[in-house]
C-alpha cells in the first residue's frame, strides 16, 4: 500500500468509499455530511468530496469503521496486531538464563531492522510541487471549519515534528491547528504532550523552533501520531512495525527536520519562541463540546509542498460516535499487551467505549486473587501514561465480554459503597468538568467480589410520585435493568447538600427501594437515550465536587451544567457541538446529489435539546 490514493482505491474496490461529485463547501457542510454518516450503523463510509473550490479531494471518515481501520494498519482484526505486540514484548521481558534463550533475540532484532526508518537525499513525491513565499498559502488547501462557533477553520489531522533542541530526539503529534492566517496555524499542545515540552526546551535554548506538518500519505502514520507512546519511542517505528518495512525520510526543504516522503503535503515553518502566544479556539472537540479559547504558539509557513494528484486528509469529532473512536479502539487493542506485561499483569481486557470520549469511561476485566485488588489495578491505571487522564473506571471479573451491557448491568446494579474508591488527579485538559484545568476527581468501581446470583434488595416504586422542592421529573426507564433513576432538577438546588436534601426528601415520600444510583440532569434535558445519557453524564460531572452519598448510601451524581457557580463551580460551561439551521437546510437540500442513499436526518436536531443559547458556551 502506498499513500492515500492507493488507500482510497482499496477503500473503493471494497465498497467502504463514497465518491462526492456535487460541490460541497469545506466551511461547516462537508462537516455535517459526515456528522450524518459516521453516526450511521457501523461508522458508514468513507468520503471523498471531489469538489470543494480547490484542486484538492477531501478525504474525510476514512478509519471510521472496523474494517477501514484494519484494513489501514494492514490486519485482518485489531487483536491480530495486538497478538504481535504481545509475542514481542514477551521475548523481550522475559528471563534470558542460557545460551538459547539469547539466541531467540536474533531473529527478532533482523526483524525489528525493517521499523527503523531510513533517510534519503532525494527529493520525496510529497515534494513534487512546491510552494514558497507568498505562495505557501494555507487558504489553498481544503482546510475545514468543522462546528458554527468554531473560531475559524482547522487542520484536523495533522502529523506535527518537532524534535528536542539538545537531544535531537524527534516527535510526531496529532495537535490541531487553527489557521490564523495565509502563512500561521496555532499549534494546540497540551501541557503533557511533547510537542509542548519541546517547546519549553527551545525556550531555554534560544533561536526559532523548526515543525514540519505532514498531511496524508499511508493511512498507518496517522494514527501512529495519535498512539500513546512513551517520550523518545519514534512514531515512524511504530508505523514501520505497523507496516513491516522502514518509513523512507527525506529532509525538509527550509529546515533540518526529516518527513516520509509519501505524504501528500508537508507544511514547514517555525515557531518564533519569543513571540508572544495567540488566542486560540473556540473548537468542537471529541468530547462533544467545544474547548475554549486558550493561548498557544503560533507557525509562521516558510514552505508548502506536495505530491502530484494529493488528496487532503481530515477527520471530525464532536459529539460520539465518530471516526476517532476507532483510532481509540486500536489504541485500546494494540496498547493492552504492554500495559498488562510491564504494569498490570492482572489486567485481562480493557474497553473504551464511544460514549466516553476517550478518556471519561474504562471497563477492565481482572483476574482476581485477592480482596480489593480492584482498587490496586485503579490506582496503578490512573498512574500510567495517557490512563492517568481517566475518570471512571469500572472493574470486573476476568471472563466478562465487555460488549455484554446486560450482564453488566448485573454487576452495576448490585454496586455498593464499599465497592467504591473517590480519588483526585490529572484529568484531561479538555474535560469542562473539573474542578481546575487539568485535574478533579476521579471514581472507581471494583465490582470483582459481586456475586450476581445472590439475592439483591426488590426495586420498590411508587406509581406516581411526590415532588419536592428543586425536583421537576424522575424518570423510571433504567430502574430495573442499572438500579438508577433519572431525576431532572431545577437551579433553585444550588449545591450539592440541597440537591442531597431533596432526594432524601423524595426517598422518604415515596418509599423508594433497591435503588443504587440517581443521576441528576438539568430540568430541560428529557427523552434521552441511554448512549446520550451516559455520555452527557460522563462529561458534565467532578467526582469530588459532584458525588455524594445519601443516608442510605445511594450515589447521587449531579450531572447538571454547573454555570452560574452551581455547586461552587466558577469555569465556563461550554455547549455541545452542533450545527446551524441554514447548513441543515442545505444539505437536506442537495443530498439527492450526495451519491449516499436515502436522506439521513442531521444528529444536530436531537443535540440541540443540550444546548443553551447560540454560542460554544452555555448561557
Amino acid at each position: 500500500m502506498g499513500g492515500l490514493r492507493d488507500f482510497i482505491e482499496t477503500l473503493h474496490k471494497s465498497n467502504e468509499l463514497v465518491k462526492i461529485s456535487t460541490y460541497v463547501n469545506p466551511e461547516l457542510e462537508i462537516a455535517e455530511i459526515t456528522d450524518r454518516v459516521s453516526k450511521s450503523p457501523n461508522g458508514g463510509k468513507a468520503l471523498l468530496f471531489e469538489n470543494n473550490g480547490t484542486e484538492f479531494p477531501v478525504l474525510i471518515n476514512m478509519y471510521g469503521s472496523q474494517s477501514r481501520i484494519c484494513s489501514a494498519l494492514r490486519v485482518d482484526s485489531l487483536d491480530k496486531l495486538a497478538e504481535r505486540i504481545y509475542k514481542i514484548w514477551e521475548i523481550v521481558t522475559a528471563p534470558k538464563s542460557s545460551f538459547s534463550d539469547k539466541l531467540r533475540m536474533v531473529p527478532l532484532a533482523a526483524e525489528a531492522s525493517k521499523w527503523l526508518p531510513k533517510y534519503s537525499t532525494r527529493k520525496g513525491e510529497c515534494q513534487q510541487v512546491i510552494w514558497k513565499n507568498e505562495d505557501a498559502d494555507l487558504s489553498r488547501l481544503p482546510i475545514l471549519k468543522c462546528w458554527p462557533n468554531d473560531g475559524g477553520r482547522f487542520i484536523t489531522l495533522p502529523m506535527v515534528t518537532t524534535k528536542d533542541p539538545e537531544s535531537g530526539s524527534r516527535n510526531i503529534g496529532m495537535y490541531r491547528m487553527q489557521i490564523m492566517g495565509k502563512h500561521s496555524a496555532a499549534l494546540h499542545w497540551h501541557p503533557h504532550k511533547t510537542g509542548a515540552k519541546h517547546y519549553n526546551a527551545w525556550k531555554k535554548h534560544g533561536g526559532k523552533m523548526p515543525v514540519a506538518v505532514c498531511l496524508g500519505g499511508d493511512p498507518a502514520y496517522a494514527y501512529s501520531a495519535t498512539a500513546p507512546l512513551p517520550d523518545g519511542i519514534d512514531e515512524w517505528i511504530l508505523s514501520g512495525f505497523i507496516r513491516n518495512k522502514p518509513v523512507e525520510l527525506v529532509k525538509c526543504l527550509t529546515n533540518e527536520l526529516h518527513v516520509p516522503s509519501d505524504c501528500d503535503f508537508v507544511i514547514e515553518g517555525f515557531v518564533d519562541i519569543s513571540a508572544p502566544k495567540v488566542l486560540e479556539g473556540p473548537f468542537g472537540d471529541h468530547t462533544g463540546f467545544y474547548s475554549l479559547e486558550d493561548y498557544f504558539p503560533q507557525m509562521e509557513v516558510t514552505c508548502i509542498t506536495h505530491r502530484h494528484n494529493a488528496v487532503y486528509p481530515a477527520t471530525l469529532v464532536g459529539i460520539p460516535p465518530q471516526e476517532d473512536a476507532l483510532l481509540g479502539l486500536a489504541t485500546e487493542r494494540i496498547f493492552l499487551a504492554p500495559i498488562r506485561l510491564l504494569m498490570q499483569p492482572e489486567i485481562s481486557d480493557m474497553k473504551m467505549p464511544p460514549e466516553g470520549g476517550m478518556h471519561n469511561l474504562a471497563l477492565v476485566t481482572i483476574s482476581n486473587t485477592f480482596p480489593q485488588q480492584g482498587f490496586k489495578v485503579a490506582s496503578g491505571l490512573w498512574g500510567a501514561g495517557q490512563m492517568m487522564f481517566n475518570k471512571a473506571l469500572i472493574i470486573l471479573p476476568d471472563g466478562i465480554d465487555l460488549c455484554d451491557n446486560e450482564l453488566i448491568a448485573k454487576y452495576i446494579s448490585r454496586t455498593k459503597r464499599k465497592n467504591i474508591l473517590l480519588s483526585q488527579g490529572p484529568l484531561d485538559i479538555l474535560d469542562h468538568a473539573a474542578q481546575e484545568l487539568g485535574s478533579g476527581g476521579k471514581i472507581a468501581l471494583d465490582l470483582t467480589s459481586v456475586d450476581i446470583y445472590s439475592d439483591i434488595e426488590p426495586i420498590g416504586l411508587p406509581t406516581e410520585f411526590t415532588l419536592t422542592k428543586g425536583i421537576e421529573r424522575i424518570d423510571t426507564t433504567f430502574a430495573s435493568k442499572w438500579s438508577t433513576l433519572v431525576i431532572n432538577a431545577d437551579r433553585t438546588l444550588t449545591n450539592i447538600e440541597q440537591l442531597k436534601n431533596s432526594i432524601e426528601q423524595i426517598w422518604l415520600s415515596n418509599g423508594i427501594s433497591g435503588i443504587k444510583f440517581t443521576l441528576v440532569v438539568d430540568s430541560d434535558i428529557d427523552q434521552i437515550t441511554a448512549k446520550d445519557l451516559v455520555w452527557w453524564a460522563l462529561a458534565n460531572f467532578d467526582a469530588d465536587r459532584d458525588l455524594t452519598f445519601t443516608i442510605n448510601d445511594v450515589l447521587i451524581i449531579d450531572a447538571r451544567r454547573k454555570t452560574n457557580g452551581l455547586n461552587g463551580t466558577l469555569r465556563r460551561w461550554p455547549n455541545p457541538t452542533t450545527t446551524d439551521r441554514n447548513t441543515i437546510d442545505r444539505i437536506d437540500q442537495i443530498w439527492d446529489k450526495l451519491n449516499l442513499g436515502e436522506l439521513i436526518k442531521s444528529p444536530s436536531e436531537y443535540y440541540q435539546k443540550f444546548t443553551l443559547g447560540t454560542g460554544s458556551d452555555s448561557e
